[in-house]
Formats: C-alpha cells, structure tokens, sequence
C-alpha cells in the first residue's frame, strides 16, 4: 500500500494549480518590471526622469525574475515531456526570449556608467526593445498553446519530435495573443510608476496606462471571440487520471468551440475571463481618474483572469499537438512519477513560505515614493 496520502490524478491537478501560480506570480511580479523598461521612452523624456523609472525596478528585478526560473525547474521536474516538448522544439524562440532577458541586466548595469546622453539613451533603446520583446514572446506563447504546436510523439521512445519553425510561431491569432500580453504588462507596468513615482513621470504613466489597459481589455475580449470560432482539442476516449505518463494511451478529435466546453461544463470558470476583462476597464478608470494602489491591483487582477483562462480553456491539455492530436500532451500523461510529484510537493510546501516571506520583506524596505532626490542621494542608483 502506498505511504503518500494523496493519489496520483490529485497531485498532478495540484502540479498544474502550482504551475499556473507560478505563471501569475511571474506575470504579475517581473511584468512590471518589462513594462516600466518597455514605457521608458514614453513616460520619461529627461535623463532625471529615466533615472526615477529605472530605481523605482532596479532593486527588484532580479529576485523578481526568480518566478521565470522557478517556473522553469517545476516544468523540469514536474512535466518532463513538456520540458522536453516545449524547450528542444521552441529553440529558436527560448534563444529569442533569452536574448531579450539577457540585455536586461547589462542594460541596467551599463546604462549610468557615463555620463554622455547618447550613452545612456542607446542602453534605454535596448531596455525598452527587451522589455516589449520578451512580452510579445510570452503572448505568442500562449497563443500558440491555443492554436497546437506541430510536433509529434514517438509511440515507442515517447520521444518528442518539433517539425516546426520560428516564423511559423508567429500567425495572426499567435501575435494577437502577443499584443495583449504587451498591452497587459506595459499597463502593469505604468500602473507601478503611477502609483510610485511623482511629477510628470506619474502624469504621463497615468494616461499611457489608461490607454493600455483599455486596449487589454478590448483585445482580450476579442481573442476570446476568435478562441470560441477556432477549432480547439478534445479527448474522445477514456482517461486513467491515474496511469502512467503515455500521451500514445489517447485519442482526440478537433472540434469548433470545443476550447469553450470547460466554461460550459464549470461555469464558475466564467469568472475568469470575466476578471479579465472587467479588471482591465477598472483599471483604465482608475489609472485616468489618479488613483494609486487600487488602479496597481487591478492591472494584477487583470493578468491573473487572463491567464486563468487560458489555463481553464486548455484543461486537462498543456501542450496540443497540430500535427498529431492525440499525441498532444496533458495533466494526465505528461508528468512525473507520482513518488517524485509529491517529494516535490513537500519541498514546495517547505520553501514557498520562506521565498514568499523573504520578498515580502524585501518589498516592504523597498516601498516608498521613488523621486529625482532619493535617485541622487543614492550612491549606488542605477
């Protein structure tokens, strides 16, 4: 008899909940930090004025990006066919997102070692370039997990084979999902400066943000018209929630609309889409109307709905098949062993609360109203 307490099928539902928190504490965390790169250029027009943007992320950027990594490992150990699937097929495009990541903190070291404006304004250049093309791939991402990606699965090995390439990710319904993921992070991002900055900076932020997150949630609710008249995956036979890891042990058929069947057979998961559309025209509001916190939170609320749904829409798939269907891979047969996923669940349980405690505290000797004097008074300011 087994000593785990809980069965297989529960842990892995419980390893797809973390991975979608762990995707909304990236978002929400680190996407301020592309969106405040990404509105430089717009938001701040002196070098003074950059300086504030830049400090206001700076000190915090990098334990941010500690989402993305984590994110990473739990895919490593929790769906390694997933990993396998989705980092040695989406190579190019791993490389793509990791150039823009990588410029990131070169620009951020960089970027006030001199003096001269051209200097500083390049390095900006290349900030705001990362930031809207590392949000522009996440968006593309997720369109794409909408759409299939071509791969297969070798029945014998189960040995993923990717047949498609970079310029294929990139089709309308793909880049619309990309303009939302930019509209979305770059009003989070002005929400932050709204909320932490002053002067002009705040002022323009405010009515950028505005503008933005209208755009979200215009945009997303359009998407979700196409989702809904798009041809979507459905597994037609029996599922052991239990077995053993073995996309071969299935089969699908594509179906119009059939990305819609969770809402209608979970309706509570309306709430979700709902979230993210009705906090993105909350936050324009409150972002036109001056408001600070609550127009933040609802740019954060914002992001969590949308990414729910898309998670709820693909449920139980994580990864369709284009290519194969009935090879794409899901919650049931992409994950690790049962032994390993609660091992994990346990180490989760344990460090989670430590990291959460210790950003918690990070934040709050952080906080504070972000000026041109603080900037200044600071030796070691970016």
């Amino acid at each position: 008899m087994s000593m785990i307490p809980l069965d297989y099928a529960t842990l892995r539902v419980i390893w797809w909940l973390l991975l979608g928190v762990l995707l909304i504490g990236f978002a929400i965390m680190d996407g301020f930090d592309l969106g405040v790169a990404a509105l430089l250029p717009v938001v701040a027009k002196s070098d003074e004025e950059r300086r504030v943007a830049l400090n206001l992320v700076g000190p915090v950027w990098e334990g941010n990006q500690v989402w993305l990594i984590t994110g990473g490992g739990a895919i490593f150990a929790a769906w390694p066919l997933l990993y396998a699937a989705s980092f040695s097929g989406l190579y190019l495009a791993m490389l793509l997102l990791l150039v823009a990541l990588i410029l990131r903190p070169v620009g951020f070291k960089y970027r006030s070692k001199l003096p001269e404006l051209r200097w500083r304004y390049t390095w900006d250049g290349i900030l705001c370039f990362s930031g809207v093309v590392a949000s522009l791939v996440f968006g593309v991402a997720m369109g794409n997990l909408l759409l299939g990606l071509p791969f297969g699965v070798e029945p014998a090995t189960l040995r993923p084979v990717y047949e498609g390439n970079l310029f294929q990710l990139f089709m309308p319904f793909a880049l619309l999902a990309g303009v939302v993921s930019v509209t979305m992070l770059l009003a989070h991002g002005a929400a932050l400066l709204a909320w932490r900055t002053g002067g002009e900076v705040a002022v323009r932020a405010r009515r950028a943000g505005a503008l933005l997150a209208l755009a979200t949630g215009v945009l997303f609710a359009l998407g979700g018209v196409w989702v809904g008249a798009m041809d979507g995956h459905a597994i037609t036979s029996t599922v052991d929630p239990a077995a053993a890891s073995n996309p071969a042990l299935k089969a699908v058929e594509l179906a119009g609309g059939a990305w819609l069947h969770n809402f209608s057979r979970w309706p509570l998961m309306w709430a979700a889409p709902a979230v993210g559309v009705g906090a993105s025209l909350l936050a324009a509001l409150l972002l036109w109307r001056g408001a600070k916190v609550s127009a933040f939170l609802a740019t954060s609320s914002a992001i969590a709905g949308i990414i729910l749904t898309v998670g709820f829409a693909l449920f139980p798939f994580l990864m369709p098949s284009s290519l194969q269907p009935a090879m794409g891979l899901t919650v049931w047969d992409a994950s690790s062993s049962h032994f390993t996923l609660w091992v994990m669940l346990l180490a989760t349980a344990l460090f989670l609360p430590i990291v959460l405690s210790y950003t918690g505290y990070v934040y709050r000797v952080m906080r504070g109203t972000v000026t041109p004097e603080s900037v200044s008074e600071n030796p070691n300011a970016y």
